[in-house]
């Protein structure tokens, strides 16, 4: 018997015998003040792992009351980022992580529970190109836009450039209006931290609003530097770029997994969702939605939630803890907040305006399971408010059995659709109102 397979026949029992399910409903680990109970210690932490089946004909996600939901295209290799060019085109970047060293059970394991689950798999390393032209938002052309890109996530353009955060690198490219393709190898702006580990290798960017500054999301390489502090040197931040010399410097630190930057309407604050820690109970750490505050120190690995502090980290560091910032508004556990989108259209019903749609890829390491689903935080005088609302739903079957599909990356198109990269489902989908 190779090692995979024991690993394949050995993974029912590690499910079953690490049955530990969550004791903190998520509405009491949403908001401002999340419930944070006692944490707890796993050599490997409980798992319930949905089987990954594909959308049968005519499916769709549920969508909340007032809205519907089509199908935009398919087919795609593992979207995971949508983008509206000012012509109305959609970028959409398909990709999955680069290969990884696999010295440990564990990585052996989230492997394996990866491919079961539909999140594994080969991706595009490509951007396509999707265009309606005669603007009835139903019939969409498809164009190899670019190819030969290394796990792209973020995509943004500043006047003719289109910037791409690699998994290693901030490439940029000429980009002319109208165009289906670009057949140039672009050039490198800047190195981004990658590496043969690369842990969180999604790299999120989003321009400043004069176009001056790329922001990049830099997520830890390891779950709490089990693999050591050196190797999360310029990780776990927000970068700030600078586009003509490409110099950049830390903007935000102690954000395990920021992902989903935007600037936030009213306030025009720096916002993102970030992925919190794991391996210590199926009620912590809650994943967050927070302002992101120029030079603030966020916690991790040393502190979560504000000064809640991790006994794992070795050596601990007082002096961080104590400046670590508490986040806007917790998420609940192992959601997986991946997109986040600030919704300034007029086509969704009166609700949902003024408020931010996020999308929440879903745990494998809670039960019953978490997330699976895009959801809307209202806001007011540019703060979150409430209780989140599912939006989008029925990624998940009920009984939690079977996964069809994981919402990643969000967008509006020039009409007001919300617009939905589903990377295990490779398909786009829009959301707008019932009635027009």
């Amino acid at each position: 018997m190779n090692r995979i397979t024991g690993v394949i026949l050995t993974l029912p029992l590690l499910l079953t015998a690490c049955d530990d399910g969550a004791k903190v409903a998520p509405e009491q680990q949403t908001g401002a003040s999340p419930v944070l109970p006692e944490a707890q210690n796993f050599l490997l932490p409980p798992m319930q792992v949905p089987e990954g089946t594909p959308w049968k004909q005519g499916e769709t996600p549920k969508v909340a009351d007032g809205l519907k939901i089509e199908k935009v295209a398919d087919g795609f290799l593992h979207p995971r980022q949508l983008y509206v060019l000012p012509n109305n085109d959609i970028l959409v970047v398909e990709a999955n992580g680069p290969a990884k060293p696999t010295t440990r059970p564990k990585q052996l394991i989230m492997g394996v529970v990866q491919k079961a689950s539909g999140k594994g798999g080969k991706g595009g390393d490509r951007i396509t190109l999707l265009r309606n032209s005669n603007g009835d938002g139903k019939s969409w052309e498809k164009h190899v836009f670019l190819q030969h890109l290394h796990s792209p996530f973020g995509v943004q353009l500043i006047g003719d450039t289109l910037y791409v955060a690699n998994a290693d690198g901030l490439m940029k490219y000429h980009y002319q209006s109208g165009a289906t393709e670009i057949s140039d190898p672009g050039t490198e702006l800047t190195e981004l931290p990658g590496g043969p580990i690369n842990h969180h290798w999604t790299k999120s960017l989003l321009a400043s609003p004069d176009g001056s500054k790329l922001y990049v999301g830099v997520g830890s390489n390891s779950n709490i530097t089990e693999n050591g502090i050196g190797a999360e040197y310029r990780r776990a931040a927000i970068l700030e770029v600078d586009t003509r010399s490409g110099a950049s410097r830390i903007y935000a630190s102690g954000l395990r997994n920021p992902t989903g930057l935007q600037w936030e309407p009213q306030s025009g604050k720096l916002w993102a969702v970030v992925n919190e820690r794991d391996e210590i109970g199926a009620d912590l750490v809650p994943d967050y939605l927070t302002s992101v505050q120029e030079g603030g120190f966020y916690g991790w690995p040393y502190s979560y939630f504000g000064q809640h502090i991790d006994q794992r980290v070795q050596p601990p560091r007082p002096d961080l803890v104590a400046k670590a910032l508490k986040p806007d508004y917790a998420l609940s556990s192992h959601v997986a907040p991946l997109g986040l989108w600030f919704y300034t259209g007029t086509n969704l019903p009166a609700e949902y305006r003024g408020g931010a749609f996020i999308s929440e890829h879903g745990s494998w390491n809670r039960k019953p399971l978490n997330g699976y689903r895009v959801a809307w935080v209202a806001f007011k005088d540019g703060k979150p408010v409430g209780q989140p609302k599912t939006v989008v739903s029925g990624f998940l079957t009920d009984d939690q059995k079977q996964v069809r599909g994981l919402p990643v990356g969000l967008a509006m198109d020039q009409q007001g659709g919300l617009l939905i990269a589903d990377d295990a489902g490779d398909t786009v989908w829009r959301v707008t109102a019932a009635q027009p």
